[in-house]
């Protein structure tokens, strides 16, 4: 008799919601931030490797340093599933600049093994192939994104680490039909998208035509919620992505991953309450789509 695989995946599915590190300060420790992250009802935590020294330094941690962050995720029971690396936003790897398209090189490779080491499934690559402010996204600088990627590519490959490009807040990567470009081209199941439904709206793309676009080879989902231009701290309901649909469009092409609320801090207020606030909303609405 044949298996009805499809029913069986209606049967195991479930919404599977993660919360981004920014969300709370960084006065917590690990072992504060995951249990807190838990304690509000997510399934996994999205550590941030960004521009600051700071964050970049986590890169060169020692075995130590890595060992405790292990050991927190152990004893929280909370995984970090995946990195958001917006660091080449300052390091970007089609630059024409040398010193810095060297810089970001090194800085994705360091994800890449940071990521293997830690037991990190997906890295997010941020879609900038410029300093933005400073550089023009030309043919030469798209081109140069896309070979540098395959190096990174190559050794994501042999490390099992899936590297998933975002679109964001530029031409060059405004939409998901653009960065699908280099996923074809390159043609490796390690790289693949990770669209953020929120920059798709904020820059005035249609997002369920977008998202259809990437289907089969999205990994994971940004939401979050904002306006024309704004794309970050819009409260929940307040800005104008319409989620129902979007969710929607995300269960017709099969798309059963991880969500990702991308939220940031506030010095006021109980950021604890804001992110459980925002799960329990986000998750009514996913769970009516997806029941």
């Amino acid at each position: 008799m044949a298996i009805k695989y499809s029913n069986y995946m209606k049967k195991v599915n479930n919404i599977y919601l993660g919360i981004y590190e920014k969300a709370l300060p960084d006065c917590f420790n690990w072992e504060e931030r995951l249990g807190l992250a838990k304690k509000a009802g997510f399934s996994f935590m999205e550590i941030s490797i960004d521009e600051s020294d700071q964050r970049l330094e986590r890169l060169k941690w020692d075995i130590a340093k890595q060992e405790r962050l292990k050991k927190a995720v152990a004893e929280t029971g909370m995984p970090l599933l995946t990195m958001c690396l917006s660091a080449n936003r300052r390091f970007p790897i089609g630059s024409s600049y040398p010193d810095i398209q060297r810089r970001g090189m090194e800085i994705l490779e360091d994800a890449i093994w940071f990521a293997f080491s830690i037991g990190i499934r997906i890295i997010q690559i941020a879609g900038y192939d410029v300093l933005m402010g400073d550089e023009e996204s030309t043919e030469e600088s798209r081109e140069r994104f896309g070979l540098n990627l395959v190096k990174n590519v190559v050794l994501a490959s042999k490390l099992g680490v899936t590297l998933a490009i975002e679109n964001v807040d530029v031409e060059f990567g405004s939409s998901i039909e653009k960065l699908l470009y280099y996923v074809n081209r390159i043609n490796s199941p390690w790289l693949q998208l990770y669209p953020d439904i929120g920059n798709l709206a904020a820059m005035n793309q249609d997002v369920l035509k977008q998202l259809k676009l990437g289907q089969s080879h999205i990994v994971a989902v940004h939401v979050k919620d904002t306006k024309e231009g704004v794309v970050r701290r819009v409260p929940y309901g307040e800005g104008i992505v319409d989620f129902v649909p979007a969710f929607e469009c995300l269960k017709k092409i099969g798309f059963d991953g991880p969500l990702l609320l991308e939220m940031w801090a506030s010095d006021g207020g109980d950021n604890f309450k804001t992110i459980k606030k925002a799960n329990e909303w986000i998750s009514k609405i996913a769970k009516k789509v997806w029941t």
